[in-house]
């Protein structure tokens, strides 16, 4: 038995040093990959993708932190201004409202823009639709006055002109959604003897309701761009933009840094949100952009 006892010990070694080459090639692997970031077209692992954003972040806070910029506030000074903010000036109830007043001018932009591409596929009203994309050109300072006549509460304007910002943009998205549906899901359509209407109810609105929900969620971001100029407008319920204008204002950059990132986070958990909502409403939406 005694000749088996080095044979054992030489398995042992050569099994410790083969975990040993394994650890360091899975090492070399990783770090090979974050060169091989640098190259287009390269597809690297989630464990790497993680490395380099908390780099970059890293990196960052870093530079943030050294900088010598006069007008660039200090990381510390930012989070006590945002911890007064909070404490003291009712940082949380404002970006509620703003919130509020978010999700409602979304959802009317919602309502609004999807009608309006549907109706695209009617002859009759695609010169109409397409006038109204094309307000996407006009600057907003110009017809605040107008929406003001209209609209007299600070509430209603407010909103009219969220929602008018997000619409012109989302129908334009949709109009594309909507021109790019194959003839051939058209004629699937009426092979099975479905009416016009019934086409355009299963093809567009239920065929491309996924696509819909992606152009919603990527004109939502456009709302918390605009709420500082609208809530400006009309200060009287309040809100984030109006405290983000008082503060700028008196030139308090530090408090203004605070309300931005503030903003900037409430933006990334709604998108984050919305990217959950579409997963558990259209599961099957990313498979089947890949068969096409």
């Amino acid at each position: 038995m005694s000749p088996m006892k080095p044979a054992a010990g030489a398995m042992g070694t050569s099994t410790t040093a083969a975990a040993n080459h394994m650890a360091t090639a899975g090492g070399g692997s990783f770090w090979h990959e974050i060169l091989g970031a640098f190259s287009p077209n390269r597809v690297i692992s989630k464990a790497a993708l993680r490395f380099i954003i908390a780099f970059q972040i890293a990196v960052l806070l870093v530079v943030w932190a050294t900088s010598t910029y006069v007008f660039l506030p200090k990381p510390m000074d930012v989070w006590r201004a945002f911890v007064d903010l909070w404490t003291h000036q009712g940082l949380g109830q404002e970006l509620i409202v703003s919130f509020l007043l978010n999700v409602q001018a979304m959802a009317w932009a919602t309502v609004i823009s999807l009608g309006l591409a549907y109706l695209t596929v009617v002859p009759v009203f695609q010169p109409i639709v397409l006038a109204i994309s094309k307000g996407r050109f006009l600057g907003m300072v110009g017809l605040t006055f107008f929406f003001t006549i209209i609209f007299s509460s600070g509430h209603r304007l407010k909103v009219s002109l969220l929602v008018f910002g997000v619409a012109v943009f989302f129908v334009t998205s949709m109009i594309d959604v909507v021109a790019q549906i194959a003839k051939e899901k058209f004629d699937l359509a009426r092979t099975l003897r479905m009416g016009e209407w019934r086409v355009v109810w299963e093809v567009i609105v239920l065929g491309k309701a996924d696509a819909a929900f992606d152009a919603m969620r990527q004109n939502a971001a456009m709302g918390w761009m605009m709420l500082t100029m609208v809530e400006g407008i009309s200060r009287s319920e309040g809100g984030i933009g109006a405290l983000l204008l008082n503060q700028n204002k008196h030139f308090r950059l530090e408090a203004v840094f605070a309300i931005q990132i503030a903003i900037l986070l409430i933006g990334l958990f709604q998108d984050y949100a919305l990217g959950l909502a579409k997963k558990f409403l259209f599961p099957y939406a990313d498979l089947q952009l890949e068969k096409r």
